[in-house]
Protein backbone atom coordinates (compact mmCIF):
# COMPACT_ATOMS: atom_id res chain seq x y z
CA UNK A 1 0.00 0.00 0.00
CA UNK A 2 1.50 3.09 -0.95
CA UNK A 3 0.21 5.27 1.92
CA UNK A 4 2.31 4.16 5.42
CA UNK A 5 1.21 5.45 8.87
CA UNK A 6 3.41 5.87 10.91
CA UNK A 7 1.92 5.09 14.26
CA UNK A 8 4.54 2.84 15.84
CA UNK A 9 7.30 5.75 15.45
CA UNK A 10 5.29 8.09 17.16
CA UNK A 11 3.99 6.00 19.83
CA UNK A 12 7.23 5.18 20.82
CA UNK A 13 8.86 8.43 20.88
CA UNK A 14 6.01 9.81 23.03
CA UNK A 15 6.29 6.91 25.22
CA UNK A 16 2.54 5.53 24.93
CA UNK A 17 1.18 2.24 24.84
CA UNK A 18 -1.46 1.24 22.28
CA UNK A 19 -4.02 1.01 25.35
CA UNK A 20 -3.67 4.45 26.29
CA UNK A 21 -3.13 5.96 22.84
CA UNK A 22 -6.36 3.61 21.74
CA UNK A 23 -8.56 5.32 25.09
CA UNK A 24 -7.70 9.03 24.54
CA UNK A 25 -8.79 8.78 20.70
CA UNK A 26 -11.82 6.84 21.16
CA UNK A 27 -10.82 3.55 18.87
CA UNK A 28 -10.40 0.22 19.98
CA UNK A 29 -7.13 -1.27 20.51
CA UNK A 30 -7.65 -3.45 17.70
CA UNK A 31 -8.38 -0.46 15.32
CA UNK A 32 -5.17 0.51 16.23
CA UNK A 33 -3.30 -2.62 15.28
CA UNK A 34 -5.07 -2.32 11.90
CA UNK A 35 -3.61 1.22 11.31
CA UNK A 36 -0.09 0.56 12.54
CA UNK A 37 -0.09 -2.92 10.30
CA UNK A 38 -1.52 -0.65 6.95
CA UNK A 39 -4.81 -2.54 6.81
CA UNK A 40 -6.83 0.29 6.95
CA UNK A 41 -8.64 1.07 4.29
CA UNK A 42 -9.99 4.52 5.14
CA UNK A 43 -9.35 6.74 8.34
CA UNK A 44 -12.49 9.15 9.28
CA UNK A 45 -11.31 12.59 9.35
CA UNK A 46 -12.76 12.63 13.28
CA UNK A 47 -10.12 10.08 13.69
CA UNK A 48 -7.52 11.80 12.37
CA UNK A 49 -8.12 15.09 13.95
CA UNK A 50 -8.40 13.32 17.52
CA UNK A 51 -4.83 10.90 16.98
CA UNK A 52 -3.76 14.51 15.88
CA UNK A 53 -5.05 15.91 19.38
CA UNK A 54 -3.57 12.79 21.23
CA UNK A 55 -0.11 12.90 19.70
CA UNK A 56 0.32 16.65 19.34
CA UNK A 57 1.21 16.19 15.42
CA UNK A 58 0.16 17.07 11.79
CA UNK A 59 -1.40 14.73 9.88
CA UNK A 60 1.73 14.36 7.44
CA UNK A 61 3.31 13.37 10.51
CA UNK A 62 1.20 9.72 10.93
CA UNK A 63 0.44 9.27 6.95
CA UNK A 64 3.01 9.35 4.33
CA UNK A 65 2.96 8.69 0.42
CA UNK A 66 5.53 5.74 -0.74
CA UNK A 67 6.28 6.05 -4.44
CA UNK A 68 6.33 2.65 -6.40
CA UNK A 69 5.07 0.65 -3.53
CA UNK A 70 1.79 -0.23 -5.07
CA UNK A 71 0.42 -3.41 -5.46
Amino acid sequence: MPIVVDLDVLLAERGMSVGEFAAAVGITPANVAVLKNGRAKAVRFTTLEAMCRVLGCQPGDLLRWVPGDEA
